[in-house]
């Protein structure tokens, strides 16, 4: 049976066009301390650089790092912090509060993750997914968003 179902995977045209094989990548991550509870530490990102899609071109990444649950925000890569700080308040802050800790992509040099492991392992498979279900012209991408 377990065979039959990695046979099967692996035939998936647009699965084995799309996903990448996945390695250890070179050089060590930092890892972070356990928080106390849901919603007391969050890490944040900005994956950019997607196709214009009701002119959005970036997806704001928010993870709790104590359950692991994730928030996809569709905007645009020349946000502004007022901007930034109006889409927590709507999107996070709201719905779970004020964190006690916040870890930022931008803690990082751009393109080089080494800050926080699982903020980028969210943001692979989110493009993943995202490139698997893209239309033909790659400008609808901001309605598969809060499926995935």
């Amino acid at each position: 049976m377990n065979q039959f179902i990695k046979d099967y995977v692996s035939s998936c045209q647009q699965c084995s066009r799309n996903k990448n094989i996945h390695h250890r990548k070179f050089g060590l991550l930092k890892p972070l301390q356990i928080p106390s509870g849901p919603w007391n530490s969050l890490s944040m990102d900005l994956i950019t650089q997607f196709p214009l899609s009701n002119n959005f071109d970036s997806i704001l990444v928010a993870v709790d790092r104590f359950s692991k649950m994730e928030i996809f925000i569709p905007t645009y890569g020349a946000i502004t912090s007022l901007e930034l700080a109006r889409i927590f308040i709507s999107h996070v802050f709201s719905k779970h509060g004020l964190p006690q800790l916040k870890i930022s992509g931008d803690l990082s040099t751009a393109f080089h993750p080494e800050t926080d492991g699982k903020e980028e392992r969210v943001n692979h498979i989110l493009e993943q997914y995202l490139w698997m279900y893209f239309s033909y012209h790659k400008d609808d991408w901001h309605t598969w968003l809060p499926l995935a």
